[in-house]
């Protein structure tokens, strides 16, 4: 990418002869390396933070939100689901950021994950909690069409439109998966 910046700017150059020093561009960061060994340093638990300004013209509690996200992979994440997670986040505060904040979503109903067991099972994902998971952590790439109070209408590729909500999220399954689900018969006691 600096390769045609710096093509640009020397034909800019040899357009109107000189120009002055050009800037220094800032060092790459190094890549971040996150295993499924990233809990043993007592790493990221969670994006809520009281600290730091925000580097972005998102809304302020997004804003440090996704720098947060954008710093490091939480723990016992996937890193393409991390990546991909992003790049959700930073389309979908460009889109409806500002409704998002004046509707009074907060950083945890976008960004929010299941916090970790003491000791997680080998095959345990924070993403498998669809009641504890932030909207940016379904969309995969799918866009927000539409954005209420409560809910976000999410377009898939097929056309179809999957309503995500904002509380009231089931944390069993169907109906059936819980014994609360089910009543006594015609209504009368147990």
């Amino acid at each position: 990418m600096t390769g045609s910046y710096l093509k640009k700017l020397r034909a800019l150059k040899s357009e109107k002869g000189t120009v002055g020093a050009l800037p220094k561009l800032p060092k790459r960061r190094p890549p971040i390396a996150a295993g499924s060994d990233a809990t043993t340093d007592g790493g990221f638990d969670s994006f809520d933070s009281t600290q730091g300004a925000g580097f972005s013209n998102f809304p302020a509690p997004y804003s440090r939100t996704i720098s947060a996200l954008e710093a490091r992979c939480p723990d016992l994440l996937p890193v393409d689901r991390w990546q991909q997670a992003i790049a959700d986040g930073q389309h979908f505060l460009a889109r409806w950021g500002e409704q998002a904040d004046a509707l009074g979503w907060t950083a945890t109903d976008l960004f929010g994950l299941h916090r970790p067991p003491t000791n997680p099972h080998p095959r345990y994902s924070r993403l498998s909690r669809y009641d504890e998971a932030g909207l940016i952590w379904l969309l995969c790439g799918r866009e927000v069409i539409a954005l209420t109070e409560a809910t976000a209408a999410i377009q898939n590729p097929t056309g179809a439109v999957t309503i995500y909500r904002r509380f009231n999220k089931p944390a069993y399954g169907p109906l059936g998966d819980s014994l609360d689900d089910l009543e006594p018969p015609f209504g009368g006691a147990a």
